[in-house]
């Protein structure tokens, strides 16, 4: 066989194999490609831009019941949780001397007793504001001093917020805010900024500012000194045209999209004007119509599901109508 109809078969081998190969090769990457992305539709919904953090329940005002004598506790006339009003009587006490006669009096009979505490009348302490006995932290027969507090009362309790520098430009008294405890992420309670501290603080070398965050309820569940997380709200839009953040092209200034059309199945480039955007979202202002076509690159976005709402007054694992 001449070397010239060698090379000929071989040729002709080379290219049979590429013609089985090839295929599949190809047919492997559009799989492949098919993985990593997928065509969606612009949808309506609503976006927030939030401004996230941690803070602590704590009383707006806390004021401790300190006794204006030294002597004993004689009666305590509230529990913890409950609420009171100015000029309510909290507790009676008797001063030290008045303990000494009382126990003395009680050697000689309930006469005598009876006497010496309607000639010797018990210390009432009386709260000097309307709030909630938030500790109690004497029983009757303990003896106190002018030092100790008997009973603390808060008018309400709020959310105190570390916001850091960089964000606290970005918050003003009067947005509204969520918040949802460590103990309890189910429940959400919508609260409004009320104060915005004047002076910072440092902590681990960042310079944070204390804003009170004031809850529209207060939940059974709250308790002084739970650990909070809070996002207020900065700017918010209601059903607006959005896609999803992966599927936008940032270039500059430039924002770019890459669209399908459905009739002909030609794919493009295309310009849009965008608006608010948060970490999984971008509304857009114009360049795209609810019935295009968005090319989402890594195929891995889901449009938001619709979840059931937990009362925030159930116990956990309970759900209720909002």
């Amino acid at each position: 066989m001449s070397r010239k109809i060698l090379k000929i078969i071989i040729v002709i081998g080379v290219l049979a194999g590429a013609a089985l190969f090839l295929p599949g090769f190809i047919k492997e990457n559009n799989s492949n490609m098919d993985k990593t992305s997928e065509f969606i539709k612009p949808f309506y919904g609503d976006i927030k831009v939030l401004v996230s953090t941690t803070g602590v329940v704590e009383p707006q005002n806390r004021l401790e019941i300190k006794p204006p004598i030294a002597g004993r506790v004689d009666e305590i006339m509230v529990e913890e949780g409950q609420s009171v009003k100015t000029g309510d009587i909290l507790a009676l006490m008797s001063s030290t001397e008045r303990a000494v006669l009382l126990d003395s009096a009680r050697l000689k009979g309930e006469t005598e007793i009876e006497y010496w505490q309607e000639v010797y009348k018990a210390a009432p302490l009386i709260a000097p504001i309307d709030g909630e006995v938030i500790v109690r932290s004497v029983e009757p027969g303990q003896t106190v001093t002018t030092g100790d507090a008997v009973i603390v009362l808060s008018d309400r309790l709020i959310i105190q917020a570390d916001v850091d520098e960089t964000d606290v430009g970005k918050i003003k008294p009067g947005q509204k805010a969520v918040v949802s405890l460590d103990a309890y992420p189910e429940i959400k309670v919508n609260a409004v900024v009320d104060h915005i501290s004047y002076e910072s603080k440092v902590v681990n070398n960042v310079t944070i500012y204390e804003v009170d965050i004031l809850p529209e309820s207060i939940p059974d569940v709250f308790r002084s000194g739970m650990s909070a997380n809070v996002d207020v709200i900065v700017t918010e839009r209601k059903n607006v045209l959005l896609i999803p953040a992966e599927a936008v092209t940032a270039e500059d200034s430039r924002k770019t999209v890459t669209v399908k059309n459905e009739k002909t199945g030609e794919i493009k480039t295309t310009d849009i004007s965008a608006g608010l955007s948060d970490s999984e979202n971008m509304e857009v202002l114009s360049g795209l119509k609810e019935d295009d076509t968005v090319l989402v690159k890594n195929g891995s976005y889901r449009p938001p599901q619709k979840k059931s709402v937990s009362s925030p007054f159930m116990p956990p694992g309970r759900t209720g109508k909002k």
